[in-house]
């Protein structure tokens, strides 16, 4: 089943898009209005596709229901992981991801984003997916199930660029869990496009603008 969106096209027949996955709690609507701040009016026609994370209960606020790409299960967020959920929500991106080839467009011109948990399954999804994409973007997140990524990961996506943000105050997805997963992909071999800002757990201006260059330097390729 396809998880339902919210979309928006920046013009009429799109053949680019960008698959932009929300934080634990929101849904897709969360992101979906930085779309006039960030795109470019030299940009080819994008569709932006914001999906909603399934409601499931979340152990560490309690078990209450809530969205959520996979279970919390401590206050130390790398710790437990819930590898089934995590796995599940990369099997209804690549489902996503089908759609877009179903509409014309290819691994090739798809952007995989995401934000604090989201930023974690566009990751886990992306450098597993079996066709090259445009890129990956991360924010304010973290590398999910690192130990099993070098065996699991795909061949196509050894060079995708990828461009990762988080801030230096972030109390939530703490900044030496991003800095040290960065190195972790780098030791890999991954190109990381890493920006710090003096930020919370939130996405800033200057963030906003040197995504945007860097989105423009992959559509232009």
């Amino acid at each position: 089943m396809i998880l339902p969106t919210v979309e928006h096209e920046t013009a009429p027949n799109p053949r680019h898009s960008v698959i932009w996955l929300h934080g634990l709690g929101a849904d897709g609507n969360d992101f979906a209005p930085i779309v006039p701040e960030l795109v470019a009016k030299d940009w080819p026609a994008l569709r932006f596709v914001f999906p909603h994370a399934p409601v499931r209960p979340v152990t560490v606020n309690g078990g209450m229901p809530m969205r959520a790409w996979y279970d919390i299960k401590g206050v130390a967020i790398a710790d437990k992981q819930d590898a089934d959920g995590i796995r599940a929500s990369v099997a209804q991106v690549e489902a996503l991801i089908a759609r877009e080839h179903e509409r014309g467009v290819p691994s090739g011109r798809i952007v995989l984003a995401g934000f604090s948990q989201g930023g974690a399954i566009a990751l886990s999804a992306g450098l597993r997916h079996a066709h090259t994409l445009a890129g990956i973007v991360a924010l304010s997140t973290y590398l999910p199930l690192a130990d099993a990524l070098a065996a699991e990961r795909s061949a196509a996506n050894a060079a995708t660029p990828i461009f990762w943000g988080h801030g230096t105050q972030d109390p939530i997805v703490p900044f030496a869990l991003g800095n040290a997963s960065r190195e972790a992909l780098q030791a890999l071999g991954y190109r990381i496009d890493w920006h710090s800002y003096p930020m919370p757990h939130s996405v800033c201006a200057d963030e906003v603008a040197d995504l945007r260059d860097w989105m423009g330097a992959r559509l232009a390729g």
